[in-house]
């Protein structure tokens, strides 16, 4: 197996307690966004994650305060990125924010602003 140069990180708030079917399918949401976002922003950054298997990676923050700051540095370091927010129709009020998709882009661009993160 070859060293992975790619990767998407998917950030989950931990202060909302979310099932494990609502986290994938909040993780789906993420994924899928933030992929559409590198394919039209940064084309040779999705092809290549498409092309070494589409590494992801979740980790957490502990609030929505976290996880908007985090969005803000992906903004500032020009990532893809994808904010979800949740419609409300089953576990959580609509409006609720519950993660953030980064990349695909290059790992050491990601690791910059996610590296020390715990995962999920």
């Amino acid at each position: 197996m070859s060293k992975f140069e790619y990767k998407q990180i998917l950030v989950f708030r931990s202060d909302l307690k979310l099932s494990k079917g609502k986290i994938a399918a909040q993780a789906g949401h993420a994924a899928v966004s933030a992929a559409q976002e590198a394919l039209k922003r940064h084309r040779e950054w999705w092809d290549a994650w498409l092309s070494e298997g589409q590494r992801k990676v979740a980790v957490k923050v502990k609030d929505e305060k976290e996880l908007l700051a985090l969005k803000k540095q992906a903004e500032d370091y020009d990532l893809p990125h994808a904010l979800i927010v949740d419609s409300g129709l089953t576990e959580i009020p609509p409006g609720t924010v519950t993660c953030l998709g980064i990349g695909p882009a290059p790992a050491e661009k990601i690791d910059r602003l996610t590296g020390k993160l715990p995962l999920l």
